[in-house]
């Protein structure tokens, strides 16, 4: 190598002028790099394990934050703002009424206002899960206080829960009544105090009927519900036989938990309601009667015929009251005697009394059983015809009718000899 090219290698700290000294061994360009390399990178090191482990002392730090507010976040929730709800069954019995046209909303309400669930929104979160909750029905119902909304809403839908419930036939007398084999028929009054019985803290409660039969007697009409159009002859009755005809054959619902007083009131409210319904008091008005007389004459129809002979029957009763002429009906002389029978013996026929239809004129002081629509409707507008007679002559109840008494002992004949009597 010449001097010339040594002189272009000058090392990069020379500052280019020449360099007398001698060089004894290996040029060193970068001596104090060498030495200090070694140390840095381990600092280094150090220093990012620090920073790892301050990263994750700060991650675990956020982490746990977070988790506090989570946390704290969902107690808040669920104290403040998530639907308040009683667990379980709940205990004790609470007889809850649902109204005609309520909506889930308006029960859930009547619920919470009695104690049953927790508020309206548990119990309507919980129904809107069952498309069945459409189908509740008005009336009363048997619950259990501090239910859950789940809870609440399977009892409602169960059909066991459904409690006073009443259901009056046509033709059902006050009082029970015996057919002539001995079996029992019970009437109003029995039926009535049946759908007051309820089950309260494992005990059965009813309404006895000495209990509505003494409201009946001793309360004033009026104050019992007894409608306008009915309170003069309803007060002329004799007590005991006072409400008779006045509950129309039909569904009602019976509040459980109400006293005698009460719940012919409730009865009486709803029954009248239905009568007037069914044009007894504006057809009453059209043809010059009564209301008491035609619900009157209804259930004499009532008593006496099957549905297709109302018409002509009714016709019977009117062409012999226009005459003056006795009624002559069984049905009024078995009515005192709480009989249920087609026919009387001579000696009934005989016993003297208000109701006797073959000793007394006209009719009788009271109606002799719950009529119905078609019954009311038979009183109203019964069938033009010359009929002064009839009598059962068919086993399914169909009548024959005569003008005159001769034809009428024709039928009867007929009618033996068909067995209908």
């Amino acid at each position: 190598m010449t001097l010339e090219g040594w002189d272009q290698r000058v090392p990069p700290h020379s500052s280019g002028e020449a360099d007398d000294s001698v060089a004894t061994g290996p040029i060193d360009l970068y001596p104090s790099h060498q030495e200090e390399y070694p140390s840095r990178r381990a600092q280094q090191r150090t220093r990012t394990r620090r920073r790892r482990r301050r990263s994750g002392v700060l991650l675990l730090a956020v982490l746990l934050l977070l988790g506090g507010v989570a946390g704290g976040g969902y107690y808040v929730y669920s104290t403040v703002f998530a639907t308040p709800d009683f667990e379980g069954p709940g205990t004790g019995d609470a007889i809850v009424q649902v109204h005609d046209g309520d909506s889930t909303t308006q029960i859930g309400s009547t619920f919470a206002q009695r104690g049953v669930v927790a508020g309206v929104q548990a119990f309507t979160e919980a129904a809107a899960k069952d498309d069945r909750i459409r189908s509740v029905q008005p009336g009363y119902y048997q619950m259990r206080l501090r239910m859950s909304g789940v809870a609440a809403v399977k009892q409602l839908l169960d059909p066991s829960s459904r409690v006073g419930q009443l259901e009056i036939r046509g033709g059902v007398q006050l009082d029970d009544t015996r057919a002539p084999d001995g079996t029992v028929a019970p009437g109003v009054l029995s039926l009535v105090s049946k759908a007051t019985c309820v089950e309260q803290d494992g005990k059965e409660q009813c309404v006895p009927v000495d209990q509505l039969r003494a409201a009946m007697k001793n309360t004033d009409p009026a104050a019992l519900g007894v409608p306008a159009w009915a309170l003069e002859e309803v007060g002329r009755a004799d007590p005991a036989r006072r409400l008779e005809g006045l509950l129309m054959p039909g569904r009602y619902d019976v509040d459980p938990g109400a006293p005698a007083v009460d719940v012919l009131h409730g009865l009486l409210a709803t029954s009248a309601a239905r009568l007037e319904a069914a044009g007894l008091v504006a057809g009453a008005q059209r043809i010059g009667s009564t209301p008491y007389q035609v619900l009157t004459i209804a259930s004499l129809v009532e008593k006496e015929a099957i549905t297709p002979d109302m018409p002509k029957v009714a016709r019977v009763i009117y062409n012999r009251l226009g005459a003056g002429q006795r009624l002559e009906l069984d049905s009024m002389v078995n009515y005192p005697l709480d009989l249920q029978a087609l026919r009387t013996s001579a000696g009934d026929r005989a016993r003297p009394g208000p109701y006797n239809s073959y000793v007394v004129a006209g009719l009788p002081p009271t109606p002799i059983s719950a009529p119905g629509s078609a019954a009311i409707e038979a009183a109203l507008t019964p069938a033009p015809g010359p009929w002064f007679y009839f009598v059962r002559c068919q086993t399914d109840g169909t009548s024959c009718f005569a003008t005159t008494f001769a034809q009428h002992a024709t039928n009867v004949q007929e009618a033996r000899a068909n067995g209908a009597f």
